[in-house]
């Protein structure tokens, strides 16, 4: 599933109000979670808007591939690439590894360390929303934020393949 607009990715995310995310031992609402994530996001780095929805839709894959732990970096990934770009593509695939894993990828070349370190931040405020009893707001008010990161020119809206290829 690609997503290609901000309605059906509003559609989406208010979809997994409610329940859990479906994961072992889980008990959160994966909506909740969300909001909360890009929220602490919003505090720590208020000008990075990418960052932010990269925390927004982190959870996603859990909806369209449930079940699937594994997978569920790369199903979000590929959703939301179309819309929101390839940085927030790769933040949410990368989001699911260890930190062991993205020091290997930066010491073998495949990801530079500013990449690492959004990765680290968004994977920091994923866990402390689990535990923060922060006021994350309604989904709505993420609207404006999602508009205006799909707008912004990338490499995925330009064209169907990556530089280089």
């Amino acid at each position: 599933m690609e997503l290609r607009s901000v309605e059906e990715l509003m559609d989406l995310l208010h979809g997994c109000r409610g329940g859990p995310d479906g994961r072992p031992g889980e008990r959160a609402d994966p909506h909740e979670h969300a909001l909360q994530t890009a929220a602490l996001l919003r505090r720590g780095r208020p000008a990075d808007k990418e960052l932010q929805v990269a925390g927004l839709v982190h959870a996603i894959g859990a909806l369209l591939g449930p079940g699937d732990d594994t997978g569920h970096g790369e199903l979000a990934a590929d959703a939301v690439r179309p819309l929101l770009g390839e940085r927030v593509a790769r933040l949410v695939r990368l989001h699911a590894l260890g930190p062991d894993d993205l020091v290997r990828l930066h010491a073998g070349g495949w990801a530079d360390a500013g990449i690492v370190e959004d990765v680290l931040t968004l994977r920091q405020a994923k866990e402390a929303s689990r535990t923060a009893g922060v006021d994350a707001g309604v989904l709505e008010d993420w609207r404006t934020v999602l508009e205006l990161v799909a707008a912004r020119p990338s490499p995925s809206h330009a064209s169907s393949h990556p530089p280089g290829a």
